[in-house]
């Protein structure tokens, strides 16, 4: 095409539809609501310029750009702009000719295009090929039979409107606007410049509705004849429930069936009216209906549940006891304070109320001492477990109007049990979660309160049942996760872990014979030593309780079955010096005995989830400007008491026979071994003091002492937790001394008579007698005197993980 004759590029005023398109010689209404295209149309009509109408390719996009934006549209000319309530507006807009989209010149505060006219190829208007013809007489069949199925959308003069044109490219465009379709198919035909090959593409668009739209009439058609059947089945249903009941046979009726167990069932008042006009609601509702399976499912279960039914308890202490030493070894503080429970109950018996919280390391039994206490008071036993849970309805149950609608973990526990004072054991109640759905724990605080749980509701249940009969026992690894309230509901009661004495018996008398049947041996074909069984403990084994040995306990036992039926062996006997031969190298090597002095090495002690550990603080002092370096994974308590201590060192420098100006001139770097396991708590000061003024001096540390205690500004010793715990660790690894808070004095009751004979213990309240005990020599040069204020109790210790890198 010559230059002169091609069109020109034109700026226009541009708006941005969605879910919309505009064709040409079309008058088109809809509504607009952005900031920009309102101000967009408002300069096209103060200013009498056409508007340049694009769709948009995603609706979701608030503020299209250049390629978000149909490359053809049509250039229209706003005739009307009516405002709405709020900030959006109503506009009719008349399509001139279709444009094509070259750039976008201006997008603030509204889109101005930059377009040119496209020519269309071909002839307009009238066209009277056969092929033109054919396709407008398609059309006119086609859009026929579309507004006969959409009759309210579509109206005859839409009709009359295409039949008096015969121009191809006017009767798609006026079909497309006026049908429902998606917007990538009406684009298309606007996209489409020749009139009869748009016709024919909007032809095939038309037919391929009209065929949806019949398949969609034809289903809803046999929908409703379904309907209609259904509505006649009912009809006669209706009469044959009619007949029954005028010939009084009715004996072997579903109906009759659930009144004659509410009748037998002795149920309280309130509950049985409630099921009877549950049972005349099922009465009346249809065959086969939704609502009649809700109500038998419900009724089936506050049939089960034990209304009135209960066991006669057996409260015994002296049977209590027996059965209490049969199955457990040692904890003989647990099992006194449970035999005490039982006394008051039997000096008592209706009192209500207690409900026990049993708390300690995994493996020490808690879960197997509530499966004794129900057995020894004849109580039937449920079991609930709350780990992960974290939706309230696990605890109340569902609406009975939800598919698939159950009770609550307690309701079904009931049901279980069959009575209604069973012995409900809680176990992880220290794990529960919380989420979107509700808090569990909160709903549990009706449950654990014996003033309210007389009338406990469970939501799919809908009645009130007395749970004050029931003795709720709860187990948990710690206390620091149940919510206060909660706490506050329950007696904790705590289980220390096993010394390896304790371990030692539990595996010759519970655990050996137990491992022993399980896997078909007899007593003369296994024996093991006590050197043996210990050596499992130490060497295999590091933990609070019994789980990990009665595994090891086991393999052993797998060992002597393979060597019996292979090797023909008539007995296998392990001892210390061949376990390794069965059980393969030894885990742990926790004996340290000969340790030697060092200089800056202090041997602290560690609580851990898993029993005692022992902690060594490493100190390496520098020439440098005064940084302290503090490694190892520590938390943010531990390093607190490094800086607590070397404060102290700072104040004392001169006592301590340390260099004034040290913390000018030298860096101090504090390191904790296993730097991978996270390690927090304040009962390191005294260790990490200890290695710096160790470090600083000069002075060795004596290796066969350990030391656990919290540290002041002043040099206070402040009491720990965690001590009998500690004490077995110091044991295990050839420690003789134990540097404690003189606070912790009383703590030495609880400790294992073994390990307080084995051990010697040295109260210290402020740090200068831990120096004078812990280093090869004083490092003083005139005694301290203690601070002015008394130690208050922290109960704080050393946190590492249950496995230790």
């Amino acid at each position: 095409m010559p230059e002169e004759e091609k069109m020109q590029l034109v700026n226009m005023p541009a708006l941005a539809l969605r879910g919309l398109t505009v064709y040409p010689k079309m008058m088109v209404h809809f509504d607009v609501g952005r900031e920009a295209s309102i101000k967009a149309l408002e300069e096209s009509m103060s200013s009498n310029k056409p508007i340049f109408l694009v769709a948009q390719k995603d609706i979701r996009v608030e503020a299209p750009d250049m390629n978000q934006l149909f490359s053809v549209g049509t250039v229209s000319v706003v005739r009307q702009i009516l405002r709405l309530p709020g900030k959006s507006i109503r506009v009719m807009v008349e399509g001139q000719y279709r444009a094509r989209l070259y750039d976008l010149v201006q997008t603030e505060p509204f889109l101005v295009a930059e377009v040119e006219q496209v020519e269309i190829p071909g002839i307009e208007g009238k066209t009277n090929s056969l092929k033109a013809e054919a396709a407008v007489r398609q059309s006119y069949e086609l859009f026929d039979r579309y507004t006969e199925l959409t009759p309210k959308s579509t109206s005859p003069d839409m009709l009359m409107n295409i039949m008096s044109s015969e121009d191809p490219g006017y009767i798609a465009d006026f079909i497309a606007q006026n049908i429902s379709m998606r917007v990538l198919d009406k684009q298309s035909i606007l996209d489409e410049l020749r009139p009869i090959q748009r016709l024919n593409k909007m032809n095939r668009l038309l037919h391929r509705e009209v065929e949806i739209l019949e398949m969609e009439q034809n289903i809803q058609r046999r929908v409703q004849e379904n309907m209609t059947q259904n509505q006649k089945d009912a009809f006669l249903r209706e009469q044959v429930r009619v007949i029954q009941e005028e010939l009084g046979d009715d004996s072997d009726s579903e109906i009759a069936t659930y009144r004659k167990k509410i009748a037998e069932a002795k149920l309280p008042e309130e509950v049985e009216e409630k099921l009877l006009k549950e049972v005349t609601h099922l009465e009346k509702q249809p065959f086969g209906s939704a609502e009649a399976s809700v109500l038998r499912n419900y009724l089936d279960v506050c049939l089960e549940l034990p209304w009135t039914k209960t066991s006669k308890e057996r409260i015994n202490v002296q049977t209590a006891r027996k059965i209490l030493d049969a199955d457990h070894f040692g904890l003989e503080e647990v099992k006194e304070r449970i035999l005490e429970f039982l006394a008051v109950k039997q000096l008592a018996p209706d009192l209500r109320g207690q409900i026990i919280c049993l708390v300690g390391p995994p493996g020490v039994g808690k879960t197997s001492i509530g499966m004794s206490m129900a057995r020894a008071m004849n109580r039937k036993l449920a079991r609930i477990s709350l780990g992960g849970v974290h939706d309230e309805a696990e605890i109340r149950g569902h609406r009975k109007t939800y598919v698939g609608a159950m009770p609550g973990r307690i309701m079904s526990a009931l049901r279980q049990a069959g009575t209604k004072n069973p012995l409900l054991l809680l176990d992880e109640i220290d794990k529960l979660g919380s989420d979107m759905r509700g808090d569990p724990a909160s709903a549990l605080l009706e449950v654990l309160d014996s003033e309210q749980n007389s009338t406990f509701r469970d939501h799919f249940v809908e009645l009130p049942f007395d749970l004050s009969d029931v003795l709720f026992i709860t187990t948990a690894n710690t206390t620091s996760t149940i919510p206060k309230p909660l706490l506050d509901r329950m007696e904790v009661i705590e289980l220390a872990s096993y010394t390896d004495e304790e371990k030692v018996q539990i595996a010759r008398n519970h655990l050996i014979p137990k491992q022993l049947k399980r896997h078909g041996l007899k007593k003369s074909q296994l024996k093991l030593t006590d050197d043996a069984i210990r050596e499992v403990i130490v060497s295999y084994t590091r933990e609070s309780g019994v789980r990990i040995l009665e595994r090891e306990l086991g393999s052993l036992c797998r060992k002597a079955a393979m060597a019996i039926v292979s090797d023909g062996v008539k007995s296998v006997s392990v001892t210390g010096d061949n376990l390794e031969q069965y059980l393969g190298p030894r885990k742990y090597y926790p004996e340290k005995n000969g340790m030697e002095n060092q200089v800056g090495l202090v041997n602290g002690l560690a609580w851990t989830s898993v029993g005692g550990t022992l902690l060594e603080a490493e100190v390496n002092v520098l020439d440098g400007s005064g940084k302290i370096e503090i490694t190892g994974n520590l938390g943010n308590v531990m390093k607190e008491s490094a800086k607590a201590a070397f404060s102290y060192i700072r104040s004392r420098a001169v006592q301590l026979g340390v260099e004034p100006n040290f913390y000018k001139e030298k860096d101090i770097h504090i390191h904790f071994p296993e730097g991978a396991v996270p390690k927090d708590g304040p009962s390191a000061g005294i260790t990490m003091c200890t290695a710096m003024v160790s470090a600083l001096t000069g002075i060795p540390v004596r290796g066969d002492v350990a030391m656990t205690g919290e540290i002041t500004l002043r040099g206070r010793v402040l009491p720990i937790g965690g001590l009998r715990e500690k004490s077995m660790a110091a044991l295990r690894n050839g420690i003789h001394t134990v540097i404690i808070p003189k606070d912790n004095e009383a703590d030495l009751e609880k400790i294992d008579q073994t390990v307080r004979n084995a051990l010697h213990f040295i109260p210290v309240s402020h740090v200068d007698q831990v120096l004078a005990n812990a280093l090869e020599r004083p490092p003083l040069a005139e005694p301290s005197p203690e601070g002015e204020l008394g130690a208050g109790m922290s109960g704080s210790e050393i946190r590492t993980p249950l496995h230790q890198a």
